[in-house]
């Protein structure tokens, strides 16, 4: 199906996995469409009976793909966060960088 191939035509999938601190999965919903905004998917892992479960006061910390909501911390928008480029001695831009 065309919704599966991404833009080398190759087959594509989104998967959307959780794990925890000791770096285990404790979630994975497969099988959506590679094309399929990191958002729905979220969406419908978090809408299933046995779905992706946020403890009370906790979060996951998730890519720039995903709005900031209850639960979900992705980073800040138009900060940098690559490590090249903190490389060497450089003051921080904004009390963002801090964190």
């Amino acid at each position: 199906h065309d919704r599966f191939r991404g833009r080398k035509s190759l087959p594509t999938q989104n998967v959307l996995a959780a794990v925890d601190f000791d770096l285990r999965f404790i979630y994975v919903l497969a099988g959506w469409e590679g094309s399929t905004h990191d958002s729905y998917v979220l969406q419908d892992a978090l809408s299933r009976p046995n779905g992706l479960k946020i403890p009370e006061g906790k979060f996951f910390l998730a890519d720039a793909g995903y709005a900031a909501r209850p639960g979900i911390l992705p980073p800040y928008r138009a900060v940098r966060y690559h490590l090249k480029e903190y490389r060497g001695a450089r003051d921080d831009e904004n009390p963002r960088e801090l964190f």
